[in-house]
């Protein structure tokens, strides 16, 4: 049975008259229920004519069939002179008279809620969900319609208005069940039946549907002028009328002014909506931990000027070719807390970094599985290993990024001294404490980052001596500090540098990230 009232039954007349579906119908009388919207349009069709027949005092088309010897004559309504009331809604004096049930096109819903709501349609978006070959133990329904419905939908409304006020209906549009939702409660059952998955609304998989009708497209034109602040042009959207900039014009505008643009009740279509390509996403898997770096020869992402390809691999590729194969993913982004250069080893405990994984077909692994992973990238070269190796949120990445500038790291440098030195002429490195140095915007990196003047801090360093030309430089510094030039001076861009503090032209040979303290992401037991 549907959850209808008796007050229902003058809506119900109108909107069958105006040509609306039976789930249209159902909409429009605010029924929430959603086993109503799974059955099969004909049975909607019998139960609302039952429910007028009822109304009237009639016995029902069941009732009568089993009185009669002959099916009686099929009642239709016969539509008086009709007459448009001061609303811009037709009136008709065959109040009682039982409305035929459309076989047309539904002009509220265009055909969606008539034709795309049994298990042909549903068999035919798992057929495509089927193929491509997705790992999922839930789904989300999306669903995409066409704006014009919302004008269509507002044109409806406006024609029942004056039933609803003369009925004393606490009835407000936004009552009004709405198309998508109305699609999803008929179809969604069968969905999950046929992929053997519930359909959930925060699934992380999702199913994609969508409908459009370019026989009515331009029933959203009129609102460009009457509402024109509402429609403005946006870089990613082929066109101004969006569904959010209809229904925000529909909000602005008023009663009269709609009428007097847009016929009310909305014009019957020849055609129904065409369905688009069922798409299917699933939504991003986040995956931690940390490397090292042994290689003077390999950049952290792949290294490309004026287009062209300066050196073959690069850590974010070594790391990321296993896991887009094995989670099958689209692509990827990668971040780390800071960057080495090409020629730097990072040693010690490694970096942390997070990797993005777009749309992938397999995002469940268990701790077994993500460790094979990790002994996966690190047999598949020796220039670097991953350690730490773990699915996390989207928001436990943001982690890694918190206070980055607040954070330290340690570095060990072999540097060469122009001037001879002895040992005793690196005791006074040991006695530098929380030195402020102003760092200008290196040359080496100014092509991508803002000429600026940073302040960094200098916690803490030490040297060990190695032969009368180099030795051994130990530093902890504020993350974020360009230890080259804080070396060799950087033509001066670096105040103070290591050349003015040892009155020597110096410079820096090699470098070693020693650690990143950063306490993420969490240890993973060997």
């Amino acid at each position: 049975m549907l959850s209808l009232k008796e007050k229902d039954g003058p809506i119900i007349r109108k909107l069958l008259d105006a040509g609306c579906c039976a789930r249209c119908v159902l909409r429009f009388c605010c029924v929430g229920k959603y086993s109503s919207y799974q059955l099969s349009s004909e049975d909607i069709n019998k139960e609302l004519l039952a429910f007028l027949s009822e109304a009237d005092g009639e016995p029902s088309q069941d009732a009568s069939e089993q009185t009669q010897t002959e099916d009686p004559p099929c009642k239709k309504l016969k539509l008086d002179s009709a007459q448009v009331g001061q609303d811009g809604s037709s009136e008709t004096s065959a109040a009682h008279t039982e409305p035929e049930v459309q076989s047309e096109i539904c002009v509220a819903c265009l055909g969606i809620l008539q034709d795309f709501c049994d298990l042909s349609y549903t068999k035919q978006v798992c057929e495509v969900v089927r193929k491509a070959d997705y790992k999922f133990d839930s789904l989300v329904l999306a669903v995409s319609l066409p704006a014009q419905l919302s004008v269509r939908e507002h044109s409806c409304w406006l024609h029942i208005k004056k039933e609803v006020k003369e009925k004393s209906m606490c009835l407000d549009k936004e009552d009004v069940v709405q198309v998508k939702d109305a699609f999803k409660w008929a179809i969604q059952g069968m969905v999950g039946k046929e992929l053997g998955a519930p359909v959930l609304t925060n699934s992380l998989f999702e199913v994609s549907v969508g409908f459009t009708h370019s026989e009515t497209d331009a029933d959203c034109h009129f609102l460009a002028t009457t509402c024109s602040d509402c429609f403005k042009p946006t870089k990613n959207k082929a066109s101004v009328f969006t569904r959010m900039a209809v229904v925000k014009a529909l909000e602005k505008i008023t009663d009269a002014k709609f009428l007097r643009h847009y016929p009310c009740p909305p014009v019957r279509p020849a055609s129904k909506c065409t369905p688009l390509d069922t798409t299917c996403l699933h939504a991003s898997v986040f995956i931690a931990g940390r490397y090292n770096k042994f290689s003077r020869e390999l950049p952290q992402t792949p290294w490309v000027i004026d287009g062209e390809r300066r050196m073959e691999g690069s850590v974010e590729e070594l790391i990321a070719a296993p896991l887009l194969s094995s989670f099958r993913a689209d692509g990827f982004n990668f971040s780390s807390s800071g960057r080495e250069d090409v020629d730097v080893r990072t040693l010690g405990n490694g970096r942390p970094f997070a990797m993005e994984l777009l749309n992938p077909h397999r995002a469940k692994f268990n701790r077994a599985e993500v460790r094979r992973l990790q002994e996966m990238i690190n047999a598949s070269s020796d220039k670097i290993r991953v350690r730490d190796l773990q699915i996390v949120t989207r928001d436990a990445m943001g982690r890694m990024k918190e206070g980055e500038e607040e954070k330290t790291k340690s570095y060990s440098a072999l540097i060469w001294t122009k001037k001879a030195i002895t040992n005793s002429d690196l005791d006074f490195i040991a006695n530098i404490k929380e030195l402020k140095i102003d760092q200008k915007t290196p040359l080496r990196v100014l092509h991508r980052r803002p000429l600026a003047v940073r302040q960094r801090l200098i916690h803490s360093m030490s040297a060990s001596y190695l032969d009368t030309h180099h030795f051994r430089l130990q530093l902890h510094t504020q993350a974020g500090t360009y230890i080259k030039e804080f070396v060799h001076g950087d033509f001066g861009r670096t105040k103070p540098n290591l050349c003015a503090l040892m009155e020597s032209e110096v410079d820096i040979l090699e470098l070693d990230v020693e650690s990143v303290d950063v306490d993420w992401p969490p240890a993973v037991p060997e």
